[in-house]
């Protein structure tokens, strides 16, 4: 079926502006009167009708956001994934149904593009497919073809103008949502929006895309497990990053999920091999952790291979931050209260003195997250999770659900301060590589994959933990 397109992106902050503002007067206006006609029902039908008239603007305003593409979109995405800290679920779960593969650019206006950027000669050696591989919320994709040698390309196309709207569309969104009264614009959301602002210009830099992307093809050389795509420069840009053409399918797809055991437990330690690496010995790490990131290349003589796809949203974190968040997985690892509470203090997670009894539900529930990756000789996990040679049963583990229910029943808001946002991005790191591990249905003693990493720079980051510490209190 052939995809929807449209002549051309609206970057313009003029009609942008008065879009949004028109959605955020109008949600605001129906969000007041439907709240003034609850004012004598009893209380719990009154927060029910409150929830539910919050979700349906909120769904009215993503519905806005989702037809004006570009920019706007994309914040809309990362709002969705990092903002449950700090947004009412109903306004997560309207962002959640952003669609990232959104309508197309039309080819003559992408063909326009592609002159403009790569002039005439170089477009010249390509025969570029007209038809995109896929279309996102600031880039489209197509494959291409060098004509000199019949190499196989890729070209992501960032649409004209949409780098130069960010900080229009930021303006924009805020307004929107003080209009629509949907969101509390706290000091945190602010922050937050600042983090966004910052990962946004990181995904339309190609200069630094095509610079991480061929740092990690050099760092995984030798491991055969990974494909990275190659960066061709000739036919590169700000706003063009021409890459090799990797075949592969989808994690999903079921020539990976009908697998033999063993393989799919090759690519599972794989992918959190990976994850240990980014997190402990790198400093760099895959912040968006979507499947959409990867492909699976299955080899007929079971040579197995993980195509990584999408630099743009690498990050590189500082050890005064990301240091104390591996003390934090140590402490869970090792069932150390003490360590865990000092390494979240030195996070800046708590505030004022904090009940013992708070602390040990705390901990418990960081000891339960981390299970998957514990020995299970010394910390048995439930039995229903583990066969009989004490591998982890991944497909058949429902741990987010276990402590999001734990947690719910915590009473932690009081205390635990709004986390930063580094160690949002190490769980959502973390959760990422989980997802992959319980959708291919591994069987992988997890501890295994955990233990080469965990004693890395594990005195460096203590001493961080300590300096941290006596800084506090010094100004205590």
């Amino acid at each position: 079926m052939a995809r929807k397109t449209v002549k051309r992106v609206k970057t313009g902050s003029l009609e942008r502006r008065f879009s949004m503002a028109r959605a955020g007067f109008l949600a605001g206006a129906r969000y007041a009167t439907s709240s003034a006609g609850t004012l004598f029902a009893s209380a719990d039908k009154r927060e029910a009708r409150r929830r539910e008239n919050l979700s349906d603007r909120a769904r009215e305003l993503v519905d806005e956001l989702g037809r004006l593409k570009g920019s706007v979109v994309k914040i809309g995405q990362m709002m969705a994934l990092f903002g449950e800290h700090f947004l009412p679920e109903e306004v997560t779960a309207a962002l959640h149904t952003l669609e990232n593969n959104t309508t197309a650019l039309e080819w003559p206006a992408v063909e326009k593009h592609l002159k403009q950027q790569l002039g005439t000669v170089k477009l010249r050696d390509l025969e570029v497919d007209p038809q995109p591989l896929g279309a996102a919320s600031l880039a489209q994709v197509h494959r291409a073809r060098r004509k000199s040698d019949g190499r196989e390309l890729v070209l992501k196309i960032q649409y004209p103008g949409v780098a130069d709207a960010i900080d229009s569309d930021m303006r924009a969104l805020v307004r929107l949502l003080k209009l629509s009264r949907l969101v509390p614009i706290t000091e945190q959301f602010n922050q937050w929006l600042d983090e966004v602002r910052a990962m946004l210009g990181r995904e339309v830099d190609y200069d630094l895309e095509a610079h991480t992307t061929r740092h990690f093809r050099e760092i995984l050389r030798d491991d055969p497990r990974f494909v990275v795509p190659e960066v061709f420069p000739d036919y590169s840009t700000h706003n063009i990053l021409c890459l090799s053409y990797e075949e592969g399918v989808h994690i999903s797809d079921p020539s990976v999920t009908e697998l033999s055991q063993e393989r799919r437990n090759f690519l599972g330690r794989a992918i959190m091999e990976l994850c240990c690496r980014e997190v402990f010995e790198w400093d760099k790490m895959q912040t968006d952790p979507n499947f959409g990131n990867y492909l699976m290349r299955v080899d007929e003589n079971g040579r197995d291979q993980i195509v990584l796809l999408d630099f743009g949203a690498i990050r590189d974190f500082d050890d005064e931050v990301l240091g104390p968040g591996r003390e934090m997985i140590r402490a869970a690892w090792y069932h150390d209260t003490d360590r865990l509470t000092r390494a979240m203090r030195a996070l800046g997670f708590l505030s004022g003195d904090v009940p013992k009894r708070l602390l040990d539900d705390f901990a418990a529930l960081c000891f339960e997250a981390i299970e998957a990756l514990q020995d299970p000789d010394r910390f048995p996990p439930p039995p229903s999770v583990v066969n009989e040679k004490g591998e982890y049963l991944w497909g058949e583990s429902n741990l987010p659900n276990r402590v999001m229910n734990r947690a719910s029943r915590t009473a932690l808001s009081v205390h635990f301060d709004v986390p930063p946002k580094e160690f949002i991005f190490l769980f959502r790191k973390l959760l990422g590589a989980y997802t992959f591990l319980h959708v291919i249905k591994a069987e992988v003693r997890g501890n295994t994959i955990l233990e080469p990493f965990v004693h890395m720079r594990e005195d460096s980051d203590r001493a961080i933990v300590d300096q941290k510490m006596s800084e506090k209190g010094k100004k205590a």
